[in-house]
């Protein structure tokens, strides 16, 4: 049986591939004078893959979204960052006995876009694809980090730091500081700011490409992450960062 090509799929991956070789972020009038098409159509496109969350739009234009991520582990093949860290993950969970996450930032979210859960009964899990705010919790401070201090600036002035916890930090200046000693420490603690009795451990994956932003974490009752565990699993995390930094290095 023969089928009738669609036009508009033709374009919508013309497009995508125009962003893969790019490799940086693009506007409707550069994409438009790129491929010879209308900047209409370009518009529509554009914006509809922008909504399905294939796309994402930033400050300097339209990038790749958490989306391709989403299929990518769905296809059972994943992308190369989820196939290279899982096995991180399973050993953090091994080890902590808490659950651990994979996630990336997109916007104003941080996405998780792996995870591998504790085996106890008792356990704090999140699904693959939700969106966490980024102005919450340890993963978003390490994430935040990673920014230069303009785009946080300009981040913490357009965003409300909101109050999720009586321990939640609402003082944007004592907020930029937070995210500055992540940024300087490689690390960072959630001590109940995002849910109340839930204690959150971060450290920033530095994989050395453009526009993504990548994080680890691990989450449990506080009763599971005490005080004086905190350096044990903080020097953890940063080990098994920088393992995973090696290997993106070596590509």
């Amino acid at each position: 049986m023969e089928f009738k090509r669609v036009p508009a799929l033709d374009k919508c991956f013309s497009i995508l591939e125009l962003f893969a070789k790019q490799k940086k972020p693009l506007g409707i009038s550069e994409i438009s004078k790129a491929l010879n098409y209308n900047k209409s159509t370009v518009f529509n496109m554009v914006y509809t893959l922008t909504a399905l969350g294939v796309l994402e739009n930033g400050d300097n234009g339209f990038r790749f979204g958490t989306k391709l991520y989403m299929l990518g582990k769905a296809a059972n093949q994943g992308s190369k960052l989820i196939h290279t860290v899982h096995p991180f993950l399973e050993d953090i969970s091994q080890k902590t006995k808490l659950s651990a996450f994979l996630g990336i930032r997109s916007a104003l979210r941080a996405i998780i876009i792996d995870k591998v859960d504790s085996a106890y009964d008792i356990k704090i899990s999140s699904e693959i694809g939700m969106r966490i705010p980024l102005l919450a919790g340890a993963g978003g401070k390490v994430l935040l980090s990673q920014l230069p201090d303009e785009e946080i600036d300009q981040i913490l002035s357009k965003a409300k730091v909101k109050k999720f916890t009586p321990f939640s930090c609402t003082n944007k200046r004592l907020y930029k500081e937070m995210i500055r000693k992540a940024r300087r420490e490689r690390f960072a603690v959630d001590d109940e700011e995002y849910i109340e009795g839930i204690r959150a451990l971060a450290v920033p994956l530095r994989l050395n490409k453009d526009h993504l932003n990548v994080a680890i974490w691990v989450v449990g009752l506080k009763g599971q992450i005490k005080d004086e565990v905190l350096p044990l699993y903080r020097s953890m995390l940063k080990r098994i960062a920088e393992n995973i930094e090696t290997r993106f290095s070596l590509e």
